[in-house]
């Protein structure tokens, strides 16, 4: 494939962009390469800025689960637009997406629209600390929740030790009031509690963790996270920006069957626009500004422009249902992918839930970020870049989370798996 168009725009972007990118994941840095330059996309497909076609499990990092330019969302947004872009004040498409997410998930009987699910989770864990009086958050090591100062840290020498920070920049003091254990591990969080139980405001968690590689909770993990909090008196906060309306209409809570105090939305609730949202219980959310006293406000909140968009997908999704048949295709191309790896004598893992998918190149079961941290990535680098040569597009980084839209097909899976087959070899 050719690839000078995308150089160029790229030593172009580096002259004025940190890194040449605006977000990190973009910089292909884990992969290696020049990151590839998008123009348009259509369905589960996009074009770059050479012209080259490829099938996208990137899915703009899981908010396209209706694929690119969905033509009733892009005329939501459009016809939203030609009634003015923002107003700063409040519209009734801010309500209308407030109330179709309240309906999907319950547990958020009020909340509150951001820009962003990094927003979602700086609010929510404001708000517990101001609602317990309590300052300390339980995190998982692995679990991503944005750039959030006191959570951009790594574990301390035991699993009740304080953290220490993992980005430059952050203060040593935020990375104080955070402790972490390893995803799945439920002694672990006991353990904690039964030191520092009454200095715990939340325990916060990706209910199915997306952000080490897909890795699945256990068996009784969420319960278990659900009764010490409550016996502790914390709050539980699930971050589900990515599971949200991807692993179900009501996201991973409903289909766990465990109700969390808050909930932290973000990618799909926008329908390709920055949206965000935090919500839970009444009396814990009647505590922000302007009904209480912890503050948190937004220019763009609620921008009618994302609010329409995001609104009409949840719509969509709601109408059409396709979670049944996103995931009995995601299930076939994880079936495909164990094959070729066997076939191709590569040690590899696959693990997949609903529309979601990761191939960790390892010989052991990955359930935390320990084993997930095992994986070997510089194999991983070379079955993305064997992808990409193509026309398949997967997540440029070990620990990111494959996607299917509801555009995706049969077809495509098999051709993805004869592919993978190739690039395995």
């Amino acid at each position: 494939m050719l690839r000078s168009r995308s150089e160029t725009l790229f030593r172009e972007a580096r002259r004025v962009l940190v890194g040449g990118v605006n977000s990190p994941a973009r910089s292909f840095r884990a992969v290696g390469g020049t990151p590839v330059f998008m123009a348009a996309g259509r369905g589960a497909r996009l074009v770059d800025a050479d012209g080259n076609r490829y099938l996208d499990y990137c899915l703009s990092w899981g908010p396209l689960i209706l694929g690119h330019c969905r033509k009733e969302v892009v005329k939501a947004a459009q016809a939203a637009l030609k009634a003015g872009s923002t107003f700063g004040a409040p519209t009734e498409s801010e309500t209308l997406l407030a109330e179709a997410i309240r309906e999907a998930l319950p547990s958020m009987e009020l909340l509150r629209l951001v820009n962003s699910g990094t927003e979602a989770v700086m609010s929510a864990l404001r708000l517990a600390r101001a609602f317990t009086g309590r300052e300390l958050t339980v995190k998982f090591s692995g679990g991503y929740h944005g750039h959030v100062d006191s959570l951009l840290v790594a574990a301390g020498s035991g699993a009740a030790a304080l953290s220490k920070p993992n980005s430059e920049g952050v203060p040593a003091l935020w990375a104080k009031i955070t402790l972490v254990a390893e995803y799945n591990d439920v002694p672990a969080v006991r353990e904690i509690f039964r030191r520092r139980g009454r200095e715990i405001a939340a325990v916060i968690v990706e209910p199915v963790a997306a952000n080490m590689g897909l890795v699945l909770p256990e068996p009784g993990f969420l319960e278990e996270l659900r009764k010490l909090t409550s016996r502790h008196g914390a709050l539980i906060i699930f971050d589900e920006v990515i599971t949200g309306f991807r692993m179900a209409y009501g996201g991973a809570q409903t289909v766990f069957g465990v109700r969390p105090d808050l909930t932290c939305l973000g990618k799909i609730i926008g329908g390709g626009f920055p949206v965000g949202a935090y919500g839970g219980r009444r009396e814990i959310m009647s505590r922000v500004a302007p009904l209480g006293g912890v503050y948190q406000a937004g220019t763009l909140s609620g921008n009618p422009v994302a609010a329409a968009a995001g609104l009409k997908t949840l719509r969509l999704l709601k109408e059409e249902a396709p979670y049944k048949r996103m995931a009995a295709l995601a299930e076939e191309l994880a079936r495909g992918l164990r094959a070729a790896a066997r076939r191709a004598r590569v040690e590899a893992r696959v693990n997949q839930t609903a529309s979601m998918l990761t191939v960790f190149f390892t010989d052991a079961p990955v359930r935390d970020w320990r084993s997930a941290s095992a994986a070997d990535r510089r194999a991983y680098a070379r079955f993305f870049h064997r992808l990409l040569e193509q026309g398949v597009y997967f997540p440029p980084a070990q620990f990111e989370t494959a996607m299917l839209s509801a555009c995706h097909t049969a077809r495509d899976i098999r051709a993805t798996v004869a592919a993978a087959g190739r690039a395995f070899g």
